[in-house]
């Protein structure tokens, strides 16, 4: 859809403000049914699945523009429609942490961000470079009055996270929304560079991590080892598989997986009486907020669990969570492979 620019921010977040009002209201509001046909409920089964959850990565590539570097203005195609940039953008905000990575490996400093639930900050390893944004709200509970008035001239974000704020976004600034977060992270990086007037940049730094994921799986050899991503999260827990952020890497990487994560979905769950099945070489777990909020105590309590190999011999590592599964951009799977190497190559 085309995109109007805002005439005066009273105006945009009055219009806004009752856009989400409607939103909430009764299934057979408008913006509701709008919601739902573009992916934006069902969020928990979309994470696993769901509506274009195979074909994302495929979709999110025939996105972005014709328009030739340094050419305004110019016409986005997105998940949401079609948007125009009247000029380069100056006043970015992100909705979500793989956006934050992706302009801040382009070296763009948003002026606002969106964290994770329960997670009020910039993530460690962008911290350095992120500048001082301002907190929009998280993921799942945007503010919309804090994105009007800081009066953004793009804001960046997803259609599974945000389907049912994109009409009261855009009529605050020019918005693009890629479909999903996760595993088309690459293809997610050169729809927000196209955005930024960046693509060039994007390819080269996609360009660097594909040789640096090819050199780890050539100095591991013929033999490499299998590998588990194990997560803990509150009431689940998670063997995370070929279509995930995690997995990607590991397959650009040449590194195995177990026969029963060799699925082309995000994850496989199991319980804590099911702990057998994260056997493999190596098991790198990671923890999503509260250890106490999860099941990992029970679940590494569990004899299945200490008869692992991989348990027994000390190749059972925690890892960053919010780089191996939250990081979601090229700056986190640079870290990820960076430890990768100092686990396996020896």
């Amino acid at each position: 859809m085309s995109l109007r620019r805002r005439g005066s921010a009273a105006v945009a977040l009055a219009a806004a403000a009752a856009l989400v009002l409607t939103a909430c209201g009764g299934q057979d509001d408008k913006a509701g049914k709008d919601a739902r046909a573009a992916g934006g409920t069902e969020k928990k089964a979309a994470a696993q699945g769901g509506k274009d959850f195979s074909e994302a990565a495929k979709k999110t590539a025939a996105f972005g523009t014709t328009a030739a570097a340094g050419q305004f203005p110019r016409t986005l195609t997105h998940a949401m429609g079609s948007t125009e940039l009247k000029a380069a953008p100056k006043r970015v905000v992100v909705l979500d942490v793989g956006e934050l990575d992706n302009v801040v490996s382009l070296g763009v400093q948003p002026v606002g961000y969106a964290p994770t639930e329960g997670d009020e900050g910039i993530p460690a390893y962008l911290k350095k470079d992120a500048g001082e944004p301002k907190s929009v709200g998280t993921i799942n509970n945007l503010n919309l009055e804090a994105i009007n008035a800081l009066k953004p001239d793009l804001i960046l974000g997803s259609r599974l996270r945000s389907a049912d704020k994109y009409e009261a976004l855009s009529k605050i600034a020019p918005t693009v929304f890629s479909i999903r977060p996760g595993f088309p992270w690459k293809e997610n990086y050169l729809l927000n560079a196209a955005a930024l007037d960046k693509t060039a940049e994007a390819r080269a730094k996609l360009d660097a991590y594909q040789a640096k994921a090819k050199k780890l799986g050539d100095d591991l050899g013929e033999k490499k080892p299998t590998v588990t991503m194990l997560r803990y999260m509150p009431g689940k827990t998670r063997l995370y598989a070929g279509a995930s952020f995690i997995g990607t890497i590991l397959k650009d990487s040449g590194i195995p997986r177990p026969q029963n994560q060799q699925v082309e979905d995000l994850a496989v769950e199991i319980s804590p009486e099911r702990m057998d099945e994260a056997a493999a070489d190596w098991i790198f777990t990671g923890v999503y907020g509260a250890k106490d909020k999860t099941k990992r105590d029970s679940a590494e309590d569990n004899p299945l669990w200490k008869g692992l190999e991989a348990v027994k011999q000390g190749r059972a590592k925690d890892v960053p969570d919010e780089t191996w599964y939250l990081g979601l951009g090229v700056t986190a799977a640079d870290k990820v492979l960076d430890d990768l190497r100092s686990f396996l190559v020896k």
